[in-house]
């Protein structure tokens, strides 16, 4: 099987479509109808630099990764998956019938206005070591600011964070063994990290209106590393997240590999991705160790919240409390008894409301021995595991379960005391 894919942004430069513009004049002009300027000139004279700027390097990639899917059609046997990095994201949708050309460019375009909103901050791309060493290094070195935002390849991966605090991580990558490059990315902003939250949420108000057709070819989400569905808002309300996620490509590569795909071709003039799909599905496939914790707050997500308040529950931040979704009583009710259903155990409607978020409700539920498939005690949250007293491991178990109140429960502490 054959799947195509589409570079994002940082493969921006001038000179990009030269040899295609002359051949698709069509698209070209509804492309300069849409922008309001002409996009030729931008992507072959680069005037001012604008190439460099968010707000005109998303753009011109979408309207030259356009112009090779089109000779594609022309010249390439039909693919069987569609797949793009970031912002490539938008031409593989498009080249699928999600939405026409000028739908994906001006969604891109407002796209990168929002984007290009978010200022202090930018990305870097750190080469040679395994996810668990960048992990380690970044907590070791308290750069709580600093998150992995994009998962390019096995030993490859982008963080996004302020300008100080990549300078000053920057000097602690260098000299961590195995290290083999620490190298900024051509871009504006700390993308898919939770600085670009906001521009997230209005972009979300963007897609609102747009409609997405069905899908002619499956293509992979950067979000889950897996196809987009067959549901509209579940395409909307992914595209919205993956402004503010991370981009999980070698998933995604791996996905692909692993339902039989053989052939990647790069449609556009970089190599970059091709370079990353060939350190993919060369090395070893590593089973991702398992997270009880991650996996229920996304089933909260997923099965417990979305189906009683719709998309916005697949945006919603793990930490943010469900008062910002204006609940009422009697959704809190409808939420217990979904949650009841879903997890096999009975959940009463106070526990949800005092456990007021995904995160903190999904530490509730792992520390109950109820929940199917609950962690083991070395995953529990660290209050239930340290405690060697028993009245006290009890007394906090009663308190996640809704038995006691908070404030009972630290009385009674403090009575054992």
């Amino acid at each position: 099987m054959r799947c195509y894919v589409f570079p994002g942004q940082g493969t921006q430069k001038k000179g990009m479509g030269r040899s295609l513009f002359g051949r698709f004049p069509d698209l070209r002009s509804r492309a300069d109808r849409v922008l309001g300027y002409p996009i030729e000139e931008l992507c072959l004279e680069n005037p001012e630099r604008r190439l460099s700027e968010t707000e005109y390097a998303q753009p011109a990639i979408y309207v030259v990764n356009a112009l090779h899917w089109s000779a594609a059609q022309e010249d390439l046997p039909p693919a069987d998956f569609l797949a793009g990095h970031s912002l490539g994201e938008y031409s593989a949708l498009f080249a699928a019938g999600a939405f026409d050309f000028e739908t994906g460019l001006t969604l891109v375009q407002r796209r990168a206005e929002l984007m290009g909103q978010v200022s202090g901050g930018a990305m870097a791309a750190v080469v040679g070591v395994s996810e668990q060493i960048v992990e380690e290094t970044l907590k070791q070195h308290d750069a709580t600011g600093v998150v992995i935002a994009n998962y390019n390849a096995p030993e490859q991966f982008v963080l996004s964070g302020s300008h100080e605090e990549l300078a000053r991580i920057k000097t602690v990558f260098e000299e961590v063994e195995g290290v083999r490059a620490f190298v900024p990315v051509r871009v504006s902003g700390p993308f898919h990290a939770p600085a670009m939250a906001p521009a997230a949420e209005r972009f979300r108000s963007v897609l609102a209106s747009v409609d997405v057709g069905g899908l002619r070819t499956p293509v992979i989400s950067n979000v889950t590393g897996r196809p987009f569905g067959p549901d509209a808002r579940e395409v909307r309300a992914l595209l919205a997240e993956q402004i503010a996620r991370p981009v999980r490509w070698t998933d995604g590569i791996r996905y692909l590999r692993d339902a039989g795909v053989s052939v990647f071709t790069e449609l556009g003039e970089s190599k970059v991705l091709t370079s990353l799909i060939d350190r993919i599905t060369t090395a070893p496939a590593q089973e991702p160790a398992p997270d009880p914790r991650r996996d229920l707050i996304e089933r909260i997500k997923r099965e417990i919240l979305q189906p009683e308040i719709g998309d916005e529950a697949l945006g919603f931040h793990e930490d943010a409390s469900f008062r910002e979704l204006g609940l009422n009583s009697i959704i809190y009710v409808r939420l217990a008894r979904r949650a009841g259903t879903v997890l096999g155990i009975p959940i009463k409607p106070d526990v949800i409301f005092q456990h007021r978020s995904c995160a903190a409700l999904a530490d509730h539920l792992l520390t109950r021995d109820d929940v199917a498939g609950a962690a083991p005690p070395e995953a529990r949250p660290a209050p239930l595991r340290e405690y060697q007293d028993e009245r006290v491991t009890a007394l906090l178990h009663d308190c996640a379960n809704g038995t006691l109140s908070v404030d009972r429960t630290i009385e009674a502490i403090r009575a054992l005391a």
